[in-house]
């Protein structure tokens, strides 16, 4: 009989967006593996033509006694029903909460840090309890992998963790198939054209891309910058529909929402774009890179892991503007060969250091060893 794997995730957008990669690996070596997360009506009914799907109540944003005591309850319940012989955790509240249930029923589980986003970047009381939630999670959870060794070296440091029950991976790794390198078009510096790719959120440094773009504007009119992500998300950062729709009357940039196909849209582009405070491994710099882009990104843990500086893009200081608009400019006037070296530079990097087969077989040994 196959054991059985529960996928456990804040939203079933996420779970599709990211973790069905995963799933289907693990189905290809005899597990029988399953998901739980918040549904949509969408991304679920998706998840449901490959997977069996459980939906639990996660108020992803703030903390609330009452609707977070229903989830854990939730949780604890569908573990009774379901019976995973192991439990695969990721973001914040299922990395948290379902390590009290588990443990209950001493069924082993497997959480993945992919980034430590407000909580670890602002000091404030929200952040102080979940720090202590994390505390007591953590010391019930059976092994913690971790998307960079700046995010575990506080982990460790601030008493979260045990170093020893801790592994690191390249992020969520990325399909270098699917996102296959495609040379950049030879357009004119006046023409290139920036992509953003991220929630349109304050922490990924959506209002210094504006200020950034501001600047560039005032020497390359012409240069066309674009953001690609979803409006309006449950996190205490979010930007409102209104002020992108200002940017955009204002002619600064184009939202092009959402899109299962993000390989087209970074093949359209010439540099890919992340001014984030602090990342786990951004999975869109590792496509984009697998596809042969330069990178303009900030000098923080998670970001910087993916970019070598003036060897596949710009490192640029997080916060600064100003200091995000001189890369840009870089990135302009270097021209479309350099542009073009530092891109197979990209392509490159993810074939040695991120190709998701290696976040694979990190969970297969990681199961192998809990479940013999």
């Amino acid at each position: 009989m196959s054991k059985k794997v529960l996928i456990v995730l804040n939203s079933s957008w996420y779970a599709y967006t990211f973790r069905m990669s995963l799933a289907r690996f693990l189905t290809s070596i005899g597990y029988h593996v399953s998901f739980a997360a918040d549904a949509d009506g969408v991304y679920d009914e998706k998840i449901k033509q490959e997977f069996s799907f459980y939906p639990i109540p996660v108020d992803a944003k703030g903390l609330n006694p009452l609707r977070d005591t229903k989830t854990i309850l939730k949780i604890l319940n569908l573990y009774r029903k379901v019976k995973p012989h192991i439990v695969l955790t990721f973001t914040i509240k299922p990395n948290i909460y379902s390590p009290l249930c588990s443990s209950l029923l001493r069924i082993p589980s497997i959480a993945n840090i992919t980034g430590l986003g407000t909580v670890f970047i602002k000091e404030t009381l929200f952040s102080k309890i979940v720090r202590r939630l994390y505390r007591l999670s953590l010391a019930l959870t059976t092994k913690v992998f971790f998307q960079n060794n700046d995010d575990r070296t506080l982990f460790h440091e601030k008493s979260l963790i045990e170093l020893g029950k801790t592994d690191l991976l390249p992020g969520s790794g990325v399909d270098i198939k699917k996102f296959d390198f495609t040379e950049l078009d030879n357009r004119e510096n006046n023409n290139l054209r920036f992509l953003l790719i991220a929630r349109v959120i304050k922490d990924k440094g959506i209002f210094e891309y504006i200020e950034a773009i501001r600047i560039v504007k005032q020497k390359y009119p012409e240069v066309k910058f674009f953001i690609l992500g979803e409006l309006n998300v449950a996190n205490r950062t979010a930007i409102s529909k209104d002020k992108v729709h200002e940017w955009e009357q204002e002619g600064l940039i184009e939202h092009l929402g959402l899109t299962e196909d993000v390989a087209s849209e970074i093949k359209k582009v010439d540099c890919v774009v992340l001014p984030s405070y602090r990342e786990g491994t951004p999975r869109s710099l590792l496509e984009a890179a697998s596809m042969g882009r330069p990178i303009v990104t900030t000098d923080v843990p998670g970001c910087r892991e993916v970019v070598d500086d003036h060897y596949n893009g710009f490192l640029c200081e997080a916060k600064n503007g100003k200091d995000l608009a001189d890369k840009l400019i870089r990135m302009i006037d270097i021209g479309h060969d350099k542009r073009a070296e530092l891109g197979k530079n990209s392509r490159s990097k993810i074939e040695n250091c991120f190709r998701e087969e290696i976040v694979f077989n990190k969970y297969k040994d990681a199961l192998e060893e809990f479940l013999q």
